[in-house]
């Protein structure tokens, strides 16, 4: 490691550093007041509230409502049917707990 070499390398980056603070210095020390805010740079203007006329917040309000309808109905067409089980099917398996039950009833 050669100490010689880094310090050089680290000087060199120090005097880098310095010229470029000094040239940002020099660019910010121009024509400064005491409020902080160059002289030469004005104001933003303000822009009020935007309005929005009656129409066009009814336009909006029914495009809005449409797209919302669109969603829920591709949610819909999404979602998996419901299925109902036909009562014979309900009874079959009623009676085949029922026998389970009486199964394990009849083994105690």
């Amino acid at each position: 490691m050669d100490t010689n070499r880094i310090l050089a390398e680290l000087r060199a980056e120090r005097d880098r550093l310095d010229r470029a603070i000094a040239a940002i210095e020099g660019l910010n020390s121009t024509g400064r007041r005491r409020g902080g805010r160059p002289a030469a740079v004005a104001a933003p203007k303000r822009r009020g509230r935007r309005r929005m006329s009656a129409a066009a917040r009814r336009k909006l309000s029914r495009l809005l409502k449409q797209r919302w309808a669109q969603g829920k109905m591709k949610r819909a067409k999404a979602s998996k049917p419901v299925r109902r089980m036909s009562r014979a099917a309900r009874k079959r398996i009623a009676a085949a707990q029922r026998a389970r039950w009486a199964k394990v009833k009849a083994q105690q």
